[in-house]
């Protein structure tokens, strides 16, 4: 196995997606073949790692996929000088009941690997006491390994020098201090980071991170404390739904998991690209339209305007399957409301229709029971999944999909819809449970 460290923090929003995408591109400029991971069922990130490291990025998740599919992706390394993944949230935050492997914590995917973890730490507001955080970190599970931290946003060299103390006295490894700066931040909106395709100089943002990164952390200790752990048995990705697919792909459509695109390719499906937002109509041989989720509510006018789009998604769907995650399904249904108001038609394959103007935040993993056939999936199969949207649903008619469920066992109420050849849900397909 490749070496590799984890790259993780306390709590969301201590800034260790700059750290990460600065250290990606550092280690690239330094020769090394870098494959990035996201720990977690976060997809937009993912974009962001392949523009720094030049490489696809791949999730890890340890309650939506079981050991094979982890091997699976864990394959993906192949080539690779070392591994560098990105947690979400907190290290040990995950769900309250067990997955296919794990709870979801970013933990649970550094112990899978063998790879240390890296702390970043927002030191803003405490000196000494960020000792006793780290600490905490590093005794909290004895067996995960704990390379050391990196402090973010000191505030002088007083400040430094204190916290270095406080480090000192823990016995925790210090391996930088990153000084503050306002135009690190990377910019957002209600999901997240922008993705990457709409950042308007993410090459820039990134050689500057990487030169930040440069300056102030200590790389070639960064490359020691890496590690490899036990091989893990390679296994086939997940299988394609169909052998051509047409796949949205733009700034409105752009959220679907990495290892599902790499494993169709690998198993010779054709992905045959279309932009909604260009007014491209799908394929007309494509055997399956697929259109992944994004932002529809900010582009609505424009996909409800785009005749050559609607016209050949309708007429692809008079035979042949339809496919909507999120984004996507809101696209399939009669209307999206955005958030002035404003009715917009969509493709009326559905008869959903949602608001972005009446919003309800939507967020956790999904496990969903197929009461009807999904692309590539029989009656009563199991999916994993995760959801993550503002919208609100004001009408669904059509019969529901699946039965679908929280991380808990919870039912939830977005069920996915089906009307003839046409499917559409609200959460993000990971992979299909193991008969």
């Amino acid at each position: 196995m490749t070496r590799g460290l984890m790259i993780s923090a306390p709590a969301s929003g201590t800034g260790k997606t700059t750290v990460m995408l600065g250290l990606l591109r550092a280690l690239r400029e330094d020769g090394l073949v870098v494959q990035p991971y996201k720990s977690g069922p976060d997809y937009i990130d993912p974009a962001f790692h392949l523009a720094a490291a030049g490489r696809a990025s791949f999730n890890f998740d340890t309650w939506a996929m079981d050991t094979n599919l982890l091997g699976g992706i864990a394959a993906q390394q192949s080539g690779a000088d070392i591994c560098v993944a990105e947690g979400s949230m907190g290290l040990f935050d995950g769900v309250a009941t067990r997955g296919q492997s794990g709870f979801g914590s970013s933990a649970e995917t550094a112990l899978a690997m063998g790879w240390p973890v890296v702390l970043v730490i927002d030191v803003g507001g405490q000196a000494q006491s960020a000792a006793a955080t780290a600490l905490g970190f590093k005794s909290y599970n004895p067996d995960l390994p704990f390379a050391g931290v990196i402090l973010n946003r000191v505030a002088s060299p007083r400040h430094e020098r204190l916290t270095r103390l406080g480090m000192d006295r823990a016995g925790v490894t210090l391996l930088g201090c990153l000084p503050r700066r306002g135009d690190l931040k990377l910019p957002e909106r209600h999901l997240g980071l922008i993705q990457a395709v709409e950042h308007p100089d993410l090459e820039a943002a990134i050689a500057g991170y990487a030169t930040f990164l440069r300056e102030n952390v200590d790389l070639e200790a960064i490359k020691a404390v890496a590690a490899a752990g036990p091989a893990r048995a390679p296994h086939p990705l997940p299988q394609p739904p169909a052998q051509r697919i047409a796949l949205a792909r733009d700034a409105a459509f752009s959220f679907t998991y990495p290892h599902l695109l790499e494993g169709w390719r690998a198993t010779g499906a054709e992905i045959l690209p279309f932009s909604p937002l260009a007014d491209e109509a799908p394929a007309p041989d494509a055997d399956l339209v697929w259109l992944p989720g994004g932002y529809p509510e900010l582009h609505a006018g424009q996909l409800a305007a785009a005749g050559a789009f609607l016209s050949g998604l309708r007429r692809h769907a008079e035979t042949r399957p339809v496919h909507g995650e999120c984004g996507g399904y809101m696209a399939l249904g009669d209307a999206l409301i955005d958030k002035d108001g404003t009715r917009h038609q969509m493709a009326g394959l559905l008869g959903l229709v949602t608001s972005y103007e009446k919003r309800k935040f939507h967020l956790g993993y999904r496990r969903a029971v197929l009461q009807a056939p999904l692309p590539g999936f029989e009656v009563g199969a199991a999916l994993r999944g995760h959801e993550f949207h503002y919208s609100t649903i004001l009408d669904q008619p059509d019969a529901p999909l699946a039965q679908v469920f929280d991380a808990d066992g919870g039912p939830v109420p977005e069920t996915g819809s089906r009307r003839g050849h046409v499917t559409g849900t609200f959460f993000h397909l990971i992979t299909g449970e193991a008969a």
